[in-house]
């Protein structure tokens, strides 16, 4: 993470990790810049008064390694996100004035999208900034976890009923709820039908239909014209003298047949001329034909006009497209939708029936879903509160309280109705009583800022490896303790480093000792200018400044043997 122009931060870079990182330094250094700038890569609010004076902006960059196929990558590639070799790299700038930027693997995104990713990459625990365990969804899920293949194998089974469950009931509700609506559509469709039937149209009837009437309406002037055609092709009875025009392509033919043997270009079309002579003979005998069949009935000229008018009426209420095959397609599709509302009190006494029996299988689910739960709250309250003993909290008792809400419409567990979702029908709450005589109440509530990054730590602690963030920050979670408490508390977060990433900020020697990395947050003044830096210790540097969070000085000889000593039983524990 590279953190610029942020409070005394003028330009830093600090490397964190992968296991237990403890950033230490003097009172007023900036430790808190550090975790401010975590808190705006994560979508925290935006400060202006933490830009540095002088500077237009603050930058906050850091890249984030995120597995794949989590809530977190999922989220970030729909947002358009690219990754760097499986990481995330992510910025955030606050300006002066108080407008704030933030991208997210090369793209610019809302700060809202920081906030989402990092419920599923980091959980915050400090002294005014609690987040992922505290929410009761997610002290749920990690119970689950917890639990292990007792509340996982029913847990998937119940899932899997719970949505057949959701689908049966909304389709039920569906048919019975429009039930009114569905038998005035059936009627309607009954109607058409029947009025369909009645007519019983052909496909491409009303094109012929057309057809024909435009020819009965015309019959008189079709007749008269293909006579008057007949007789210039093949002549006039009642006139022996005229010219047709066989007459005269036969004397045509008769005159070149007599010269062709002279010139075969005569005789070529002399058989063009022949062939002339046969089509026209073959058109006037269509011609008389035609004019024979001409039918100028008017009745039937009536009836096809009222069959023309009834196909009509058809194709204005039912043809999609104003034609009798529109018609027949309705008449498809319709019958088809008819046949589906007419099954619907079938439907509806089948889906009773199954949305009746996977109640009775989520009910048995859900109960051994609470009684697996309830087992394992039990393991896990009693190794919470054996953690909390050794942090200086050892009257402090934490118990989980699994309870449902009564539902009449809900389904049976231990004997009464509850409302269910999809993860059962148990509602999961830690709760702590710091003292004896004292009620449980929700840990947020029941417990000091520093009290609560202690329980919050004994928890992940016992959590330890079921809980998919992978990235955990403690700030003060040593507050109000020290000596053999402090030890402790080192221990335990250098046990929760081995499962996940922790970054603690700390003024206790003992805790620092235990860490993987130390980084030092030092202030430096030149006169005039007043800045802070990131220094990650090793070695004797590292002594040195055990020695001063021991001593107050790092000059100090016992200080500085009790330095070694701590980081030496440190590395014997791990």
């Amino acid at each position: 993470m590279r953190i610029r122009s942020l409070g005394v931060i003028d330009d830093a870079v600090v490397e964190l990790s992968p296991g237990f990182t403890a950033v230490t330094g003097e009172t007023g250094a900036g430790k808190t810049m550090v975790v401010t700038s975590l808190g705006l890569l994560l979508g925290g609010r935006a400060d202006p008064a933490l830009v540095r004076i002088g500077a237009k902006a603050a930058v906050v960059e850091g890249r984030v390694v995120v597995r794949p196929d989590t809530p977190a990558a999922v989220r970030a590639e729909e947002a358009g996100a690219e990754f760097d070799d499986g990481a995330l790299l992510i910025s955030r700038t606050v300006s002066a004035e108080g407008r704030s930027r933030a991208h997210v693997g090369g793209r610019s995104v809302p700060v809202g999208l920081l906030g989402e990713l990092a419920d599923d990459l980091v959980a915050v625990h400090g002294q005014t900034d609690q987040q992922g365990l505290l929410r009761p969804a997610r002290q749920r899920q990690a119970l689950d976890r917890y639990a292990g293949d007792a509340v996982s194998v029913p847990l998937e089974k119940y899932a899997a009923a719970y949505r057949r469950l959701r689908a049966a009931s909304a389709e039920l509700e569906e048919i019975t709820t429009r039930a009114r609506e569905r038998a005035q559509e059936a009627d309607l469709l009954r109607f058409g039908l029947d009025e369909i039937a009645a007519v019983e149209p052909v496909a491409g009837e009303d094109t012929e239909l057309a057809a024909e009437a435009e020819r009965l309406g015309h019959a008189e002037s079709l007749a008269s014209a293909a006579q008057a055609a007949h007789a210039a092709l093949a002549g006039n009875p009642e006139d022996p003298e005229g010219v047709d025009a066989n007459l005269l392509v036969g004397g045509a033919h008769r005159a070149l047949e007599a010269v062709r043997s002279h010139d075969p270009a005569l005789g070529g079309l002399a058989e063009r001329i022949g062939e002339l002579g046969i089509l026209l003979s073959d058109v006037a005998g269509e011609l008389a034909g035609y004019a024979d069949d001409l039918d100028a009935d008017p009745l039937r000229l009536a009836a096809v006009e009222e069959r023309r008018a009834a196909l009509t009426q058809l194709t204005r209420k039912y043809g999609t497209e104003g034609t009798v095959d529109g018609v027949l397609e309705w008449a498809e599709q319709g019958a088809s939708r008819l046949l589906e509302l007419d099954g619907d009190d079938e439907r509806i006494t089948e889906l009773t029936a199954e949305r009746d029996g996977l109640r009775a299988e989520l009910s048995l689910l859900a109960q051994t879903l609470t009684d697996a739960r309830v087992e394992a709250a039990t393991r896990f309250a009693t190794a919470v509160t054996e953690e909390l003993a050794s942090l200086a909290m050892p009257h402090a008792r934490v118990t989980i309280d699994i309870r449902q809400t009564e539902d009449p419409e809900g389904v049976e567990v231990d004997g009464r109705p509850v409302a269910y979702g999809p993860s059962g029908a148990d509602e999961v709450e830690l709760l702590l009583a710091p003292h004896p005589g004292a009620q449980p109440r929700p840990i947020a509530k029941g417990a000091s800022g520093g009290e609560l990054s202690r329980v919050m730590l004994a928890v992940e602690v016992v959590f330890a490896g079921t809980d998919p963030v992978p990235t955990y920050l403690f700030d003060e979670v040593d507050a109000g303790v020290g000596g053999k408490a402090a030890v402790e508390i080192g221990r335990r977060l250098a046990k929760l480093a081995k499962s996940a990433q922790v970054v603690v900020v700390t003024h206790l020697p003992q805790v620092a000792a235990f860490a993987d990395r130390q980084l030092l947050v030092e202030k430096t003044n030149d006169g005039s200018v007043t800045r802070s830096g990131v220094t990650v210790l090793e070695g004797e540097d590292r002594v040195r400044e055990l020695s001063r969070m021991l001593a107050g000085h790092e000059d100090s000889v016992s200080a500085r043997a009790h330095a070694e000593e701590l980081l030496a039983a440190a590395r014997a524990d791990g």
